[in-house]
């Protein structure tokens, strides 16, 4: 009997007859197979000689599932065979005469594949037992800079200014890091023995936020000092949890300041005076700005003696950097003489994209030394801190955001420490 091409011997029901549709098993209901077939002489033509089982047309060895006549082996059970399977086995046939796998050989190249797979996978094995568990040095590398960032002994202390350092973090370009830069940096500098004043000049008041301090409607901020000359030591709050940091916190208040101070004598001043009639003495007090180029910042640049700008690592935050240099510069020959660019910090940098790298070049040909060379990456804890009312120091210290921020901050406290007020 010919068989059809690509049927590797499966007798179909339709074109069997009851004889060899009984050399099956009646109670499995499967379909007679070319290893059924081949027991049954009224459908082989050609005999299977005795003894082991010869290759059949297909190339595989056919193995009888019906025993001969007078055998003490009793009937097999049959199993459901896969689809397109030749040669099954029964389930309860005894190990030795069980033939080998039917599949078709791979090609040499899926060999090959498979083989560098299996060593590679073994190798990591390997490697892993050797050492451990591969993730031990990591962890242990992530505790010690966690250790490090929060010093819980303060024993480790970062260098103090000779004097103190007003320092306006602005930016007109809005979602550059701004607030994430003023708290991380302020509660860097804290930890490590600096005391730190932190100024939320922004009326959505983020920063008071990511501090954890209280700014809702009716709490003394930083308006009643800018309109009603409120000192600013009755408003500065102590921040929960971080020794030697304050902060002066902003409300919704502070959106109509824009307007009143246009009216007000001396108005680019206000907050200067405040500052300086604080009865205590800090070594960094940083001004968080609005995204704008208003009253607000003004007074902040009139206030500050240096200027930290956060960057963004792409176009649109370099297309607003030229304005916000020309107020500046402004600002310096009119009404702070002793204003400086000091620090320039590249934020949300991402390794993978060349624009990150041609930004991160364009900087630091252009301003130079004033760029820090700590970089912040873009990192999703830096991000879910504020949800918790906690900068990303406290609330994953061994993050790579974290290490990048306090990285920036003992840079920052170096360069002070080194030539003065000038960063």
């Amino acid at each position: 009997m010919s068989l059809p091409q690509g049927s590797y011997g499966v007798v179909s029901r339709e074109t069997s007859t009851p004889a060899q549709r009984g050399a099956a098993n009646p109670g499995s209901g499967m379909r007679p197979t070319v290893a059924n077939t081949y027991s049954s002489s009224a459908v082989d033509p050609y005999p299977v000689p005795s003894g082991p089982a010869s290759p059949d047309a297909t190339g595989f060895r056919a193995t009888a599932s019906v025993p001969p006549p007078g055998s003490s082996v009793p009937p097999a059970e049959f199993s459901s065979a896969p689809h397109g399977a030749t040669g099954y086995v029964p389930v309860s046939a005894p190990p030795a005469n069980r033939p080998p796998s039917p599949r078709p050989q791979p090609s040499s190249t899926h060999v090959a594949g498979e083989d560098q797979s299996a060593t590679a996978y073994g190798a990591s094995d390997a490697n892993t037992t050797a050492s451990g568990s591969s993730e031990d040095p990591p962890l242990a590398m992530e505790a010690m800079r966690a250790v490090q960032i929060l010093n819980p002994s303060g024993e480790v202390t970062m260098p103090r200014p000779t004097r103190q350092r007003v320092m306006c973090v602005a930016n007109q370009k809005g979602g550059v890091g701004k607030t994430t830069t003023t708290v991380n940096l302020a509660v860097a500098l804290a930890l490590h023995g600096n005391r730190v004043l932190v100024v939320d000049l922004d009326p959505q008041g983020n920063a008071s936020t990511g501090l954890n301090v209280p700014h809702h409607a009716g709490v003394p901020d930083v308006y009643d000092c800018l309109i009603d000359q409120v000192p600013m030591e009755e408003v500065a709050q102590a921040v929960e949890g971080i020794p030697n940091l304050y902060c002066v916190p902003a409300t919704i208040d502070l959106a109509g300041a824009e307007i009143e101070l246009v009216s007000v004598v001396a108005r680019e001043s206000r907050l200067g005076r405040a500052i300086q009639g604080f009865p205590m003495e800090f070594d960094y007090v940083f001004i968080d700005c609005p995204p704008s180029l208003g009253l607000l910042t003004v007074n902040a640049l009139c206030a500050a003696q240096e200027v930290l700008i956060p960057i963004q690592c792409e176009y649109y935050a370099l297309e607003g950097l030229n304005q916000l240099l020309n107020n500046i510069n402004l600002v310096k020959a009119h009404l702070n003489p002793n204003l400086d660019v000091s620090t320039i910090l590249l934020t949300m940098y991402d390794r993978r994209t060349r624009l990150a790298d041609a930004v991160e070049q364009d900087v630091r040909n252009h301003f130079g030394e004033k760029v820090l060379t700590s970089v912040i990456p873009r990192n999703v804890r830096v991000s879910e801190a504020p949800s918790y009312g906690q900068s990303v120091m406290t609330y994953d210290p061994g993050s790579r955001g974290a290490t990048s921020y306090f990285e920036a901050a003992q840079e920052i406290a170096e360069r002070g420490a080194k030539i003065g007020v000038a960063a």
